[in-house]
């Protein structure tokens, strides 16, 4: 029998290549007079917004722009890209970029139009709106944030915080594979990872709102980027592996949006927060063994999984030894990639770990979704087991 649920996902998706070049045309009725764009150094210096502007431009929108956005964004920066946007009287917001811009540009949308405190809005349902109108722009395949309710901001030094609300569902999603062709190979490695660990997370999730829909989407997902991700990572100017990519962690994203995540991030966000790990190859460190931790209760799950990414692990005909290679494989997976595969390789010690557990047992909203429930003890061996 299937239970009830509910699902929700952008007012309006467009995947299309050169679709930026496209954004006065596919965003008319949201852009206003003066739209406001946030985005990231390393965007402006690429160039990679310039056909955003032109076409703006060419309709007459009056652009603004903040460009400051840092991985794990900290609350500071949320007030300042406020300040920004509010100095030019915006009249929506644009997020270009991964997904700390995605994220911040939520927050803009959300603070500026609603004019309510942060501090108000942390946690599940809080928000309360109205925020600007809202288009978001991906340059990664990832995050899957472009459709995701959800920001993800550092408060103080380390701690990991997220506002989730259907409030931060963008009115727009543009997907442009073309501005996915310059990633470097390690980034779209750990970018597509993290994309797998939204699938298969949602797809296991515990959530009372795990529904045959993000389960659908999961498995679509796991498809697409089990099937493209080689290719983008070792020829990245393949625009059909691209755009596989782009669709494969938009899916994911669709799905766990819905069916949330669990343990692999939970114990992720201590990596990202206090050792500033990317954010998918904080994922990767740790998704073999949480997988590994989770087989006593979810391997039925997992074995159901592991051939659509892998799909010569159909011929492992155990339920356990088919949910056992699928973590190996794809702790095998990120090696391949030219991923690091221990925590000992992005500078964490043995002695760091007592703290890590104890932050990663914070993530309350996300452990409680996990398959198996997790300890702080149990976070420390999943931590030593990475090391």
């Amino acid at each position: 029998m299937i239970g009830a649920f509910t699902f929700s996902t952008s007012q309006r998706i467009v995947f299309e290549n050169g679709a930026a070049a496209k954004l006065a045309d596919h965003a008319a009725e949201f852009l206003g007079d003066r739209p406001f764009l946030v985005t990231d150094p390393g965007i402006v210096s690429l160039g990679l917004h310039s056909d955003c502007e032109a076409s703006l431009a060419g309709k007459g929108h009056s652009l603004g722009c903040y460009s400051d956005v840092v991985a794990d964004p900290p609350q500071k920066l949320i007030d300042d890209a406020v300040s920004a946007a509010g100095e030019h009287g915006a009249t929506s917001i644009i997020g270009f970029g991964g997904g700390s811009s995605l994220d911040v540009a939520k927050l803009v949308a959300l603070l500026l139009g609603s004019g309510e405190d942060l501090d108000e809005a942390w946690g599940i349902g809080n928000a309360k709106g109205p925020r600007l109108p809202l288009i978001l722009i991906p340059t990664t395949a990832g995050t899957g944030s472009e459709v995701t309710p959800i920001s993800i901001i550092t408060v103080g030094e380390d701690e990991k915080r997220g506002v989730v609300s259907p409030l931060l569902l963008p009115d727009l999603a543009v997907l442009d594979p073309l501005l996915t062709l310059g990633l470097p190979a390690h980034v779209t490695a750990a970018t597509g990872v993290d994309a797998m660990v939204h699938a298969i997370e949602a797809y296991a999730s515990k959530s009372a709102n795990n529904n045959p829909v993000s389960q659908t989407l999961a498995v679509e997902a796991l498809k697409l980027l089990g099937a493209n991700i080689e290719q983008a990572v070792f020829e990245p100017a393949d625009e059909q592996a691209r755009g596989g990519m782009l669709l494969g962690s938009m899916l994911a994203g669709m799905a766990f949006a819905n069916s949330p995540v669990a343990a692999v991030h939970a114990l992720a966000y201590p990596i990202g927060g206090t050792f500033h790990v990317p954010h998918g190859l904080s994922n990767a460190l740790v998704l073999p063994h949480v997988l590994e931790f989770n087989n006593v209760v979810a391997a039925k799950t997992y074995a159901e999984l592991a051939p659509v990414l892998f799909p010569d692990l159909i011929d492992v005909s155990g339920v356990e030894d088919r949910a056992d290679a699928f973590a190996k494989r794809l702790g095998g997976l990120t090696q391949k990639l030219g991923l690091q595969t221990k925590l000992s390789e992005v500078g964490i010690s043995a002695e760091d770990l007592p703290k890590m557990a104890a932050d990663a047992m914070k993530q309350t909203r996300l452990l409680v979704n996990n398959p198996r429930d997790l300890t702080e003890t149990d976070a420390f061996n999943i931590y030593k087991a990475a090391l």
